[in-house]
């Protein structure tokens, strides 16, 4: 009589049943937490994308060259600047291998220099634009970021850390385009002002701009692995520059660090 009142929890289907639930439940907490993440980073990197590559088409505008409004550059809209390879294809391929720094691009904002009222002083403004607007942005992140701080309002996790990765990934984005290497922003606006014969030679380095950048990013911190020297020349830049700017851009918004 005792056995008959003790539930037979393998015959009865109790664990099988219990631990579908707990799998099940796991699961969710897994696409819970990835969406979470994914989001965070997400939506700001599309925002960041977006405003950097229409404000060089809208300062382009200005400036006599009215290409990329015709093409419908100068939006806000995301899917007018994501290029597939460099905006998807390429940073998921560096996350899934563990990669120190994650690159990648949007599509290009088509300039036709010429077009430009003043062609050399203007191709650094249009230039100029892209990082500037991130720079801005940070700004903005950064103050949100304060207010909320001030008013007690941290307990809401998902936009303390969408706004502070949106102030991260703007300031990264400003920086890492003034890398004075063509076709970055920082290269136009070194053709733009460095003198004539100086201009003309960096200007020819266009063409391998990308393989100096990938050299510098990638293959130099490996050699550097191998022989125990830091070669990390663009992760140096980057880290320094940024640092600084973040420190300034906290002393103006009121950010505590």
């Amino acid at each position: 009589m005792l056995f008959e009142k003790i539930p037979c929890i393998y015959g009865s289907g109790v664990i099988p049943e219990r631990f579908e639930d707990f799998k099940s439940g796991i699961r969710t907490l897994v696409m819970e937490q990835f969406f979470y993440t994914s989001s965070t980073w997400i939506i700001p990197v599309l925002i960041s994308l977006s405003f950097h590559e229409a404000a060089h088409g809208y300062v382009a505008n200005l400036l006599g060259d009215d290409t990329a409004k015709k093409l419908g550059r100068v939006t806000l809209n995301p899917f007018k600047h994501i290029d597939r390879f460099g905006t998807v294809i390429l940073p998921i391929l560096l996350i899934v291998i563990k990669s120190p720094f994650i690159f990648g691009w949007a599509k290009p904002i088509p300039v036709k220099f010429h077009r430009l009222k003043n062609p050399l002083r203007d191709m650094v403004f249009v230039a100029i634009a892209g990082p500037v607007t991130n720079i801005i942005l940070a700004l903005v992140a950064a103050s949100i970021l304060s207010r909320m701080y001030n008013f007690g309002l941290l307990n809401n996790s998902w936009l303390v850390h969408t706004c502070t990765n949106f102030f991260l990934i703007n300031i990264i984005l400003a920086v890492f385009n003034m890398i004075p290497i063509p076709p970055l922003d920082g290269g136009r606006v070194a053709v733009g002002l460095l003198p004539k014969y100086l201009s003309y030679q960096l200007a020819k380095l266009e063409r391998y701009g990308f393989f100096i950048i990938i050299t510098a990013l990638f293959i130099l911190p490996l050699i550097g692995k191998q022989i125990g020297i830091p070669l990390e020349p663009i992760h140096w830049f980057i880290q320094s520059v940024s640092s600084f700017l973040i420190n300034i851009i906290a002393i103006i918004s009121g950010l505590r660090i």
